[in-house]
C-alpha cells in the first residue's frame, strides 16, 4: 500500500467535502504509516535467537574460552536486533494479531482525538487505514451504527482491500468515501450546514 500524492489527498478532500454537503454526518479519513515500531517484538526475536547459541557452545572448537562464546552471544544480538530492525523483516515477524490489534487500538485513539465521539446527534465516521499492518477499518458513532450494519461497512472495508492490492490506493479511498456517503445520506441526510471536522486526509 502506498502512501499517495499531492493530486490523490486533494482529491480525497473534495470528496469528503462533498459528501459531507449531503450528510449531517461529520467524516474523518486517517492514512498511518504504521501503528507502532514494534521494536520490542524485533528485540525479542533476537534475544530469543542470540540464547539458542548457549546450547551450540559445546560444540564450538576447543581453542574458544567461555568468554569468547559469551561475547559472540552478544555480538549475535547485537547484529540481529538491528538487522530485525528493517521495516520489512519486522513486519515479516510481528504476528498478525499483533499488527491487527496496534493497528485497531490506534483507530480507535484516533477517533476520540477527532472528537468523533461528541459531534451533533453521534454522527461521526472513521475511515482508517494503517499502511504497514495493511489494515483498514471503518468506525461509527452511535448514531450511525443504529441505522447503518456492520456489514455494510466491512463490505465498503472488503472492496478498498481488493482495489488496493490491484494498486488503486488512491481511486480506493476515493471509492470509500462515496460508498460511506451513500449509507451517510440515507440515515442522516444533510439538515443543517455544518463543518465541525477537518476534511483533509489525515497523515501519520
Amino acid at each position: 500500500m502506498n502512501m499517495l500524492n499531492a493530486g490523490e489527498k486533494r482529491k480525497v478532500a473534495e470528496t469528503i467535502k462533498e459528501v459531507e454537503s449531503r450528510t449531517d454526518a461529520e467524516l474523518v479519513t486517517v492514512l498511518a504509516r504504521r501503528a507502532d515500531n514494534y521494536l520490542y517484538i524485533s528485540t525479542l526475536w533476537a534475544a530469543f535467537l542470540a540464547l539458542l547459541l548457549a546450547p551450540l557452545m559445546q560444540f564450538l572448537p576447543w581453542w574458544i574460552e567461555y568468554q569468547q562464546a559469551f561475547t559472540l552471544q552478544w555480538i549475535l544480538f547485537i547484529a540481529l536486533a538491528l538487522l530485525f530492525r528493517w521495516r520489512p523483516l519486522t513486519m515479516v515477524l510481528v504476528p498478525k494479531k499483533v499488527k491487527y490489534w496496534r493497528a485497531s487500538n490506534l483507530a480507535r485513539r484516533q477517533f476520540l482525538e477527532h472528537e468523533l465521539h461528541s459531534t451533533e446527534n453521534r454522527l461521526g465516521l472513521l475511515i482508517f487505514v494503517s499502511q504497514d499492518e495493511h489494515y483498514v477499518e471503518i468506525l461509527a458513532d452511535r448514531g450511525l451504527a443504529e441505522q447503518i450494519t456492520n456489514e455494510s461497512w466491512q463490505e465498503i472495508v472488503e472492496n478498498f482491500i481488493r482495489e488496493v492490492k490491484r494498486g488503486k490506493t488512491g481511486e480506493a479511498f476515493i471509492h470509500c468515501v462515496e460508498k460511506c456517503g451513500l449509507l451517510l445520506e440515507e440515515a442522516a441526510p444533510a439538515t443543517v450546514v455544518k463543518n465541525e471536522l477537518p476534511n483533509h486526509l489525515v497523515l501519520l
